[in-house]
């Protein structure tokens, strides 16, 4: 299984990562509020279709290895908060949602879509995490990058390693996808 995401569209990135589980487990990180603030983002979620999704994104905390904010990011220093809505919900295998990205000039773009897979492999589970409607090649290459670097993370956790610091590996994933992006 390779790390990095897969292009499948001009629009879409995949992910898939292989975590130890249950998926009850995986599960509660994906949907927690405070599990998810160890590697995402916290905030209230409906767990319902329909239901709003509130998430707020402090980089920062995610790691005790601090590190400055790199300047192109430092409007989100302090956090950034997204909304959306639940688009699909099935505990504990399926989780879809949306929320507005936001370009450089702060102005909200159209809804991405999210959706997280889950599926048991033996004692471990599959993570299969799909983003749509990534409206540019800045915002694809940005977004891959955090992904990637939020996916790492939650594998610190679930494996009880110290989280790893989030901005200079974003900053190297970033990089690795443009050279990526540019042979796809």
């Amino acid at each position: 299984m390779n790390d990095h995401g897969v292009f499948t569209g001009s629009d879409t990135i995949r992910f898939e990562r292989l975590f130890p589980g249950p998926i009850e487990r995986i599960w509660t990180y994906l949907t927690d509020s405070e599990k998810r603030g160890t590697w995402l983002a916290s905030g209230p979620m409906e767990l319902k279709v329909g239901g709003a999704v509130k998430l707020h994104f402090d980089h920062a905390l995610l790691s005790p290895t601090k590190e400055p904010t790199p300047e192109r990011f430092r409007e989100k220093e302090g956090g950034l908060a997204v909304q959306g809505r639940i688009t699909r919900c099935e505990p504990p295998r399926l989780l879809a949602m949306t929320w507005a990205l936001v370009t450089k000039d702060a102005s909200p773009n159209e809804d991405s879509e999210v959706t997280f897979e889950l599926a048991p492999r033996g004692d471990k589970v599959r993570l299969l995490l799909t983003l749509r409607r990534l409206t540019d090649r800045g915002t694809l290459l940005k977004v891959a990058g955090g992904w990637h670097t939020h996916l790492a993370i939650l594998g610190d956790n679930l494996e009880g390693r110290v989280p790893r610091p989030f901005w200079s590996n974003h900053e190297k994933l970033v990089r690795d996808y443009e050279e990526r992006l540019k042979s796809a």
